[in-house]
């Protein structure tokens, strides 16, 4: 089946089958977020972006094999509500942005700058430090040598606009220009977009209206 992106609490996994990497989309919690779990192929590796909420639904996805990391985008509790107990259960490294680690309250055994790469087996993920809708929220991308690049963008990147920077216009401007210049400005249109909660997108979709976000201030 072709993927869409398009979960629901409670409903399936989406599957988006790459040549090198299988990404599992589920959403899961109160706030709709989204959990991304990735396989390498070659190994059978797997890692979990965002151990959001429902413990029991996670661990179901990840199964028997297991996973060698969890990487959590940035410090909200929506989104790291489940990692104690998947971490418990797995034994993962956990990753996240060297800024936002304290407020995480499970320990980060990786903090993670700007440029850091992240190993799924085979497969890199290269981190991107992303200000403003925290101090310390990431971005991974990855570059699939077989086709187009994919970003998962945490709170940071939506379809139709960055993320919440709750009324604070130096947050908002550091954001924008941070995904601008990061994210836009570095990946092809043809980029697909994985954020925390909602659909996915792309950024040829989103680009034409960066200048309407920055103009809106939001």
């Amino acid at each position: 089946m072709t993927y869409s992106g398009a979960v629901e609490v409670g409903g399936p996994a989406d599957v988006h089958e790459l040549a090198d990497l299988m990404i599992s989309k589920v959403a899961v919690g109160p706030m709709n977020n989204n959990a991304y779990l990735l396989r390498c192929r070659a190994t059978d590796e797997q890692l979990l972006i965002d151990a959001a909420a429902e413990p029991h639904t996670l661990l179901a996805l990840i199964g028997d094999s297991g996973i060698a990391s969890v990487v959590t985008t940035h410090q909200h509790a929506d989104h790291w509500g489940a990692l104690g107990e998947v971490v418990a259960a797995t034994g993962a490294r956990t990753y996240a942005g060297r800024e936002d680690a304290e407020g995480i309250p499970v320990a980060t055994d990786v903090l993670v700058d700007d440029g850091d790469t992240i190993r799924v087996g085979r497969v890199e993920l290269t981190a991107r430090h992303l200000v403003g809708h925290t101090p310390g929220s990431i971005a991974l991308v990855y570059d699939d040598p077989h086709g187009h690049p994919h970003v998962f963008t945490g709170d940071c990147l939506f379809p139709g606009g960055v993320g919440n920077t709750h009324d604070d216009p130096k947050a908002f401007a550091s954001l924008i220009e941070d995904v601008e210049t990061k994210i836009f400005g570095t990946l092809p249109d043809e980029t697909w977009v994985y954020p925390g909660h909602g659909n996915d997108t792309t950024l040829g979709t989103e680009r034409p209206h960066v200048a309407e976000w920055r103009k809106r201030g939001w």
